[in-house]
C-alpha cells in the first residue's frame, strides 16, 4: 500500500514538472508571467508605491505634462495620472477574480447537471443559456459600482463555461471507468463529483485564465461607456474614456492607461493558451521538446553529411 501512495506521489510531481516545464518552454510566456507578477504586486502594494493620492484634485496643476514629480503627468482635475493606473490595476484585478470566480462556478454546475442529467432538463438549460448570450448589456440593466459591474460580467460569462462542461462530460459521461464505478454501487452523484467533473477541470482551468483577461476588458469597455465603477475610483476604462478628449493636447493621460490594458488582457491570453498546450496531452508531447526535435534535426543532418 506505502510503494502504491509513494508511486502516485511520484508519478503526480512528474506529470505537474512536465506541465510547468512545457508551459514555460517558451520565453515570451516567461516574460508574460513575469509582467503579470509585477502588475499584481503593483495592485497589491498599490498605497505603498503610488507617489500620490489617485482621488486628490489639484486645481493649480491641471493637465500637467510629464515631469519629475508626475512622471505621467496629470488630468483634467489634477491628479496624477500614474498613481491613478497603479490604483486601477486592483479595480482590474479584483473586478477580472470576481466576475471569473462567479461565472466559472454556476457555469461548471448548471454543465454538470445538463450533460449528466440530459433530456428536458439538458435542453433547458442550454436554452436559457443560449438567450443568456443573446443580451450582452446587462451591465447597463445592473447599473454601477463595484459589485454590479462584478457580477454583469460574471453572469455574461456563464454561458460559456456551461457549454464547455457540458461538453466535456457528455464526452466522459459513458467512459469504462464511469461506468465501473456505477457497477460497484456508486451513486449518480458521486460519480459526476469523482469521475466526471475532474476530467472537466483542466479545459475550465484554461478557460479560466483566459476569461481574466477578457473579464478585465469588459469592465475597461464600460467604465469607458459609463456604466461600469463609479468616478473617481480610478478605472483604466474610465481614464480612457475621461481622457481621449484631451489625445490633442496631453494623449498620455488616455493612452497610458490604454497600454495597461493591452498588456495584462495579452499577458493573461498568452499564458492561457500556454497552459492549455500544457495540459493537452495531443500538444504535451511536441511542445516540451522543441529543443530536442532541433537538437536531433541536427544530429541527423550531421550524420547524413557524414
Amino acid at each position: 500500500m506505502e510503494n502504491k501512495t509513494k508511486k502516485k506521489g511520484l508519478l503526480e510531481r512528474i506529470t505537474s514538472s512536465r506541465v510547468f516545464r512545457v508551459m514555460f518552454s517558451r520565453k515570451i510566456i516567461v516574460v508574460c508571467a513575469i509582467l503579470l507578477l509585477i502588475m499584481v504586486l503593483i495592485a497589491i502594494f498599490a498605497p505603498v508605491i503610488a507617489p500620490y493620492d489617485p482621488n486628490k484634485d489639484d486645481l493649480y496643476n491641471v493637465l500637467k505634462g510629464c515631469s519629475a514629480e508626475h512622471w505621467l503627468g496629470t488630468d483634467s482635475n489634477g491628479r496624477d495620472v500614474l498613481s491613478r493606473i497603479i490604483y486601477g490595476a486592483r479595480i482590474s484585478f479584483t473586478v477580472g477574480i470576481v466576475a471569473v470566480v462567479i461565472s466559472s462556478v454556476i457555469g461548471m454546475a448548471l454543465g454538470l447537471i445538463a450533460g449528466m442529467a440530459g433530456g428536458v432538463v439538458d435542453a433547458y438549460i442550454m436554452r436559457v443559456m443560449d438567450a443568456m448570450m443573446a443580451v450582452p448589456m446587462l451591465g447597463a440593466i445592473l447599473g454601477q459600482g463595484l459589485g454590479n459591474v462584478c457580477l454583469a460580467i460574471g453572469i455574461s460569462m456563464v454561458p460559456g463555461y456551461a457549454r464547455v462542461t457540458r461538453g466535456q462530460v457528455l464526452s466522459v459521461r459513458n467512459a469504462d471507468y464511469v461506468t465501473a464505478g456505477t457497477l460497484c454501487g456508486a451513486s449518480r452523484i458521486r460519480n459526476t463529483l469523482v469521475h466526471v467533473f475532474p476530467n472537466c477541470l483542466s479545459v475550465n482551468i484554461v478557460s479560466m485564465t483566459a476569461s481574466l483577461g477578457g473579464a478585465i476588458l469588459a469592465e475597461a469597455n464600460l467604465s469607458f461607456l459609463g456604466m461600469g465603477i463609479t468616478p473617481p475610483t480610478p478605472s483604466w476604462g474610465a481614464m480612457v474614456s475621461g481622457g481621449y478628449k484631451y489625445l490633442s493636447t496631453q494623449p498620455i493621460i488616455a493612452i497610458a492607461p490604454g497600454i495597461a490594458i493591452i498588456i495584462v488582457v495579452l499577458c493573461f491570453n498568452m499564458c492561457g493558451d500556454a497552459l492549455r498546450d500544457a495540459l493537452d496531452p495531443k500538444l504535451r508531447g511536441t511542445l516540451g521538446s522543441g529543443k530536442k526535435t532541433k537538437r536531433a534535426k541536427r544530429t541527423k543532418n550531421v550524420k547524413e553529411v557524414a
